[in-house]
């Protein structure tokens, strides 16, 4: 959330200067984007929160344990060579990007939203796989920079489950900042050839094939709880088909002394939802 909001907001700036400022009088050259600067200033924006975080653990006496936790057993959490016991353990590990069969990311060319907030360059074309939240951010964040963007969605709809007005009008904004939409199109598969990705999908109504070429393409298609390594099957901890911890009413799995929260749980995979269930 951090990083892209950072982004969001440079390149709203850099919107209103060639869009907007015209309009009210400000005249002036319109500025030039140093892509190096603007990803250091993201960066700058990440330290300021991950360093309030950590005063914040100094503040309240909490001891930070650096290194890859598992649960060998309840009431004991493993860090690295070090056993450490405890009445309860929160699970709060969050969720990772989730790909799309026939679609091998290598965080350059074909890349997640990690990728997306650290490319070499700004790319001259770019297609997203998947018109929800983190898709749309990021090709909002492209698109003002100068990138041709084309959104691919299965559905017929963009960012799903969310009110059919909202989702008329902001795809009409985002289309008058440039964006391309292909809706109800199926991706097949990633190839790679000359250091660009070629996308192939096939229609929903009809059937019908086509490709895209681009210099990047983000796979925006959702997010999966990431729980590896915590050793949760070993423990016999119910786990929902969709790999999420499963939960009762008060964050607590069917293991005593062991609770759940955020993404790796069910509900949205949102940081003010998580930190809510946290308190």
């Amino acid at each position: 959330c951090i990083p892209s909001k950072a982004l969001l907001h440079a390149s709203h700036q850099l919107h209103e200067t060639h869009e907007n400022f015209e309009k009210m009088g400000i005249m002036g050259a319109k500025p030039k984007v140093d892509w190096t600067k603007m990803l250091a200033y993201k960066d700058d924006v990440i330290g300021q929160n991950t360093k309030g975080i950590e005063f914040l653990f100094k503040k309240n006496k909490i001891d930070w344990l650096k290194g890859w936790g598992s649960i060998p057993e309840p009431g004991k959490v493993k860090v690295g060579d070090e056993v450490f016991e405890t009445k309860n353990i929160v699970i709060a590990t969050g969720s990772d990007s989730a790909s799309l069969p026939g679609v091998e990311v290598d965080e350059k060319t074909v890349v997640t939203s990690t990728g997306a907030l650290e490319l070499s360059g700004i790319p001259k074309t770019m297609v997203v796989i998947g018109a929800g939240v983190i898709g749309l951010e990021m090709g909002s964040v492209y698109a003002r920079l100068g990138t041709r963007v084309t959104v691919v969605e299965y559905l017929d709809k963009i960012t799903p489950g969310m009110d059919g007005e909202v989702q008329k009008t902001f795809k009409r904004i985002l289309e008058k900042q440039g964006l391309t939409f292909v809706m109800g199109a199926a991706v097949q598969g990633v190839e790679m050839a000359k250091g660009k990705a070629k996308v192939a999908y096939k229609m929903n109504k009809d059937d019908s094939d086509a490709t895209l070429d681009a210099e990047v393409v983000l796979v925006a298609t959702g997010r999966k709880p990431f729980t590896d390594g915590l050793g949760l099957k070993s423990l016999g901890i119910n786990m929902s088909p969709r790999g999420q911890v499963e939960t009762d009413a008060h964050w607590k799995t069917n293991v005593d002394g062991i609770y759940a929260i955020g993404d790796c749980i069910a509900g949205p995979m949102l940081a003010h939802k998580a930190e809510d269930e946290g308190m």
